[in-house]
């Protein structure tokens, strides 16, 4: 074990030139340099926020949206069938016309009647409305709290303001107290989403989501690490700025405030457009990219931090762009237009949604709904992840 942590560590990768883990270790009186250790200050603290995500959402949101008169639906559930079931649950959830025509014959049942039942059990597992406004308002709440403490943080930091004070003296930089709470509670909340997958109502897109928080997990840890976290935490504030918008227009959505959630969707959009178009690659990957060379110079992991990042731009120019093709449409029809996730399929007669249901930024991206337009499937919130440092 030892071996294969002193190889997965290995200095020549993770630091520059002639330094070593060792030089870190004993930082002068006073000054403390990030260590692999205070991370796991971050698995608590993601218990933690997940308790409270629980009372908020019980406590806090859904009387919010019994307010807004969005009440718990029971919707139509299947009738049991032990048949059907095992099908359903071992074969296949969707059962093409070969398998629907068996079914048919072997239950005596109407080929539309073999249809409904299975419309009906993929639909009854699914978040209602309310389940997804709660959620909505616990993300809203939370990306607008760490927003509004990083944004302040980063204020009075010298790195927000001349990002070559990213570089100077790296990797000798001291780790503030208010740096590490910062990257440490935007740790938590990714571990605490992991967490909460496994005990919220499974989605099509569980695996994909999954992924994209463990590697987002990843990515903040090695950065804090090798102590990138202060390029680091710019790369946090500036996927954070739209998160919390996108989770307003998303609420409005629910509550059935459509012009609310049109204007709050194209607030969002803008803001997306300015951080991941502009602010992303002229203020952070300049600095990564040339400044990080003319100061620090390359070695291994310079060059992968630089690929995820670039890789990240790349996915943000396709999100845009998808994005302002329902932004389009909003302001020319008048209305946002439907999107398309995992929570409720088209066929679904309960409730009609809007685009901001397909964005989740954070890759944050939260929950889609039911919709018609195809094109606009693709579009899904996986801008959230959109946070993956």
């Amino acid at each position: 074990m030892a071996a294969l942590s002193a190889w997965f560590w290995n200095e020549r990768f993770w630091l520059p030139h002639n330094v070593t883990w060792a030089d870190l270790e004993n930082p002068a009186p006073g000054v403390e340099y990030p260590k692999a250790g205070h991370l796991f200050t971050a698995l608590p603290l993601a218990l933690g926020i997940f308790v409270v995500r629980i009372l908020f959402e019980r406590f806090i949101a859904s009387p919010c949206a019994r307010s807004l008169h969005i009440h718990q639906g029971v919707g139509r559930r299947a009738q049991p069938n032990a048949v059907l079931e095992k099908v359903f649950t071992s074969i296949t959830k969707n059962p093409d016309s070969r398998h629907l025509d068996g079914l048919s014959k072997q239950l005596d049942w109407e080929v539309r009647k073999v249809q409904r039942w299975f419309r009906h059990r993929r639909n009854q597992d699914k978040p209602s409305t309310h389940t997804k406004f709660c959620e909505s308002m616990w993300r809203f709440t939370f990306y607008l709290c760490i927003f509004t403490y990083g944004f302040q943080f980063l204020w009075q930091s010298p790195w927000m303001w001349d990002t070559r004070h990213c570089w100077y003296g790296y990797p000798y930089q001291a780790m503030t107290s208010g740096l590490y709470h910062y990257y440490v509670t935007e740790l938590a909340f990714y571990w605490s989403l992991m967490f909460s997958q496994f005990t919220d109502i499974k989605r099509k897109d569980f695996l994909i989501m999954f992924i994209h928080h463990l590697a987002t997990v990843s990515l903040i840890s090695f950065s804090y690490v090798n102590n990138m976290a202060r390029v680091g935490s710019l790369v946090l504030c500036v996927h954070d700025a739209s998160d919390f918008l996108l989770e307003a227009a998303k609420m409005a959505n629910y509550a059935k405030y459509q012009r609310l959630c049109d204007i709050l969707f194209i607030v969002f959009s803008v803001a997306f457009f300015i951080t991941r178009l502009v602010i992303y690659p002229i203020w952070v990957l300049n600095s990564t990219m040339f400044e990080s060379w003319a100061i620090v110079g390359p070695y291994p992991s310079w060059w992968l931090f630089n690929v995820l990042l670039l890789v990240l731009q790349v996915l943000h120019i396709i999100w845009s762009y998808l994005i302002a093709r329902i932004a389009i449409k909003a302001i020319l029809r008048g209305k946002v237009c439907n999107d398309v996730r995992s929570d409720i399929e088209s066929s679904s007669e309960d409730e009609s949604a809007s685009p901001t249901e397909g964005f989740k930024t954070s890759p944050h991206p939260s929950k889609g709904e039911n919709g018609t337009n195809g094109h606009c499937a693709s579009a899904k919130a996986r801008a959230q992840n959109h946070n993956s440092w």
